[in-house]
């Protein structure tokens, strides 16, 4: 969990940021504030900013309050490593009781959000069978992107116009947004990240 550090200081900065805004604003905006400070303080959903679906919904982090995250970060054009951690994130889902189908959500972040439009990313979707809802294909801004990597652990790096290198890592979140497990590879048995979700799932 020493992957976890960064977080702190993340989380510090962007509640110290949103403090002054909601000061000023309207009961709904003191309502939301009062939400987000029920949160454990390592959770990814004091992260701020705007992220956007497959099917060009507009949507914060917190609003994933609630579900087991399966989350792993990668671009749609990636030709190597990409295709095998989507098969990677398919043997996790299988592994998991249909019973518990609607307590988790499966999350492919994209590296490459100038490329990674709505319409690719639904495409893709689509190429690869996971068009059901518990299958999330997200983008954001390149700072918010970079500053979610960095909570993940995950590096990456354009090594080309169209390919990029980066870390090959899958991450389990808690209902409230708290990194509980990682497993990095490639091909690698996913016995204790399928144990872990499983746990979570049982948990209300």
């Amino acid at each position: 969990m020493k992957k976890l550090v960064g977080i702190g200081v993340l989380i510090g900065v962007g509640m110290l940021a949103c403090q002054t805004q909601i000061e000023d604003k309207g009961q709904e905006d003191r309502s939301v504030n009062e939400v987000v400070t029920e949160l454990p303080e390592m959770s990814i959903y004091h992260l701020q900013g705007y992220w956007t679906d497959q099917d060009s919904n507009t949507f914060e982090l917190h609003e994933l309050r609630g579900k087991v995250l399966v989350m792993v970060m990668i671009y749609t054009s990636c030709k190597a490593a990409c295709p095998r951690l989507i098969a990677d994130m398919r043997r996790i889902e299988e592994q998991i009781p249909e019973e518990y189908g609607d307590e988790v959500q499966y999350i492919m972040v994209s590296i490459d959000p100038e490329t990674d439009t709505p319409s690719r990313m639904k495409e893709f979707a689509r190429e690869n069978q996971m068009t059901d809802a518990k299958w999330l294909f997200i983008r954001s801004t390149p700072e918010n992107t970079r500053e979610f990597a960095s909570v993940l652990a995950v590096n990456y790096k354009r090594i080309s116009p169209i390919d990029f290198s980066h870390s090959n890592i899958i991450s389990v979140f808690d209902r409230d947004g708290q990194m509980v497990f990682q497993q990095e590879g490639l091909d690698v048995a996913h016995t204790k990240t399928i144990q872990t979700v499983r746990d979570l799932a049982t948990l209300n």
